[in-house]
């Protein structure tokens, strides 16, 4: 489990299509701290971590099944490309976002950018299948960040990136046409199964 919290930003070192693309990942974290089968949040997308190491610099590797490259972004990374990374939750950590499984929903695309004073205002449009489970001041996950939406209109729907936002993770590197990794909220998922249900 994942708070939505981004806590370092990767890049991407090497992608390698064996059975399953391979990815090995620069990071800041202290890799000696990092076990192998150990959880981390790539863009929101929960890998496997299968090998670490440090020269040139720290990295880990992860595979990635041809499922999560379909129902993902992963397809458009590239070598040098940027991550939002997060490790897993601990018993006693902060949860200062909301709780996020790393399981990607879909892919919402940006349709709008507006700068709005220091913050940047973006119009994302969701699968259709998947709009009814985001509402108004609710939690959704969008590569890997906890955020919250501002409003809703039918399948588009707006959030509003601080300055800082935009700083610590890769949302100062967003722009129009690009497609979003999308977790929708683990609540909103139960509250329309028993919608459906009754």
């Amino acid at each position: 489990m994942f708070t939505g919290i981004v806590t370092d930003i990767g890049k991407i070192l090497e992608l390698e299509q064996r059975g399953d693309l391979r990815a090995r990942i620069g990071t800041s974290y202290d890799i000696n701290g990092i076990d192998l089968g150990a959880s981390i949040a790539c863009n929101g997308v929960c890998l496997t971590v299968i090998a670490l190491g440090a020269e040139p610099q720290n990295w880990f590797d992860v595979e990635i099944s041809a499922e999560s490259v379909s129902k993902t972004n992963i397809g458009n990374w590239a070598s040098g490309g940027r991550l939002n990374l997060e490790r897993a939750l601990k018993v006693g950590d902060e949860l200062g976002g909301h709780i996020v499984s790393g399981h990607v929903d879909g892919i919402a695309q940006i349709i709008e950018m507006i700068d709005e004073g220091d913050s940047t205002r973006v119009t994302f449009r969701a699968p259709h299948e998947l709009a009814g489970f985001i509402a108004q001041k609710g939690s959704v996950t969008l590569n890997g960040t906890s955020l919250t939406v501002n409003e809703v209109n039918g399948c588009d729907f707006g959030i509003n990136f601080i300055p800082h936002t935009k700083e610590v993770t890769i949302w100062g590197d967003a722009k129009v046409g690009d497609g979003i990794n999308l977790e929708i909220d683990t609540l909103a998922r139960y509250v329309k199964r028993l919608q459906d249900w009754a």
